[in-house]
């Protein structure tokens, strides 16, 4: 999956001499906690946050303030230092960056243009789709040998069963590197059949762990 399949392309933005109370409402306007901030290229030249507006902006304790802050434009508070991506960027580099970098949110460009954005947000969605994890169904997980093809030997014994597989995830074994863990989401709320034969197979089924069932 690519960024393009998943980042929002309505990108709200500001320029650096807009004040920091137009970006108050412009986040509240849009709900959102992120603004670009671009020149007259539509080039990103920085980045203002929610968190960025706080810190920028009187406490709201403070009775006597008359809040000039708010008139100051936004260059005085944006992160320069803006980390970028692309729209043809694979999902799983563009959450590495973010684990990586403590980001919450990613501009996208083409052309050093801005056309779109990713957020915390989208990516948790995204994972969501992609483990099945918003559908109904059932999740069995696997311990196996890392061996080829192993993969294709344990689906072949959920499709004996006609179970749809939705979706299927693999990590390793964190005690053993010989073995892998295969996390399969399958369409099916009773995948009791399905643990019998894999145990009778010879595989070790981690989850669900039935009670009364063969080991």
């Amino acid at each position: 999956m690519i960024v393009e399949e998943i980042m929002k392309t309505d990108v709200a933005s500001l320029q650096p001499e807009d004040t920091i109370e137009s970006a108050i409402q412009l986040m509240r306007e849009k709900k959102i906690k992120h603004i670009p901030i671009t020149n007259e290229k539509s080039e990103v030249i920085g980045i203002v946050s929610d968190r960025d507006v706080k810190d920028g902006t009187p406490s709201i304790f403070d009775k006597d303030s008359s809040a000039p802050e708010l008139k100051n434009p936004l260059k005085y508070i944006m992160k320069t230092d803006v980390i970028t991506g692309h729209p043809l960027d694979f999902v799983e580099e563009v959450a590495a960056l973010f684990y990586e970098h403590h980001i919450s949110c990613l501009p996208i460009v083409r052309e050093n243009k801005l056309i779109g954005i990713i957020t915390e947000t989208d990516l948790l969605h995204t994972l969501i789709q992609l483990t099945g994890a918003n559908q109904p169904g059932s999740q069995i997980e696997v311990k196996v040998p890392h061996r080829a093809g192993i993969l294709y030997d344990v689906a072949g014994i959920i499709r004996r069963h006609n179970s749809n597989i939705l979706s299927v995830l693999v990590y390793p074994d964190k005690n053993d590197e010989a073995y892998k863990i295969l996390v399969f989401r399958v369409r099916t709320m009773n995948p009791m059949n399905v643990i019998e034969d894999l145990k009778k197979e010879g595989y070790d089924v981690l989850w669900p762990n039935m009670p009364g069932m063969s080991s």
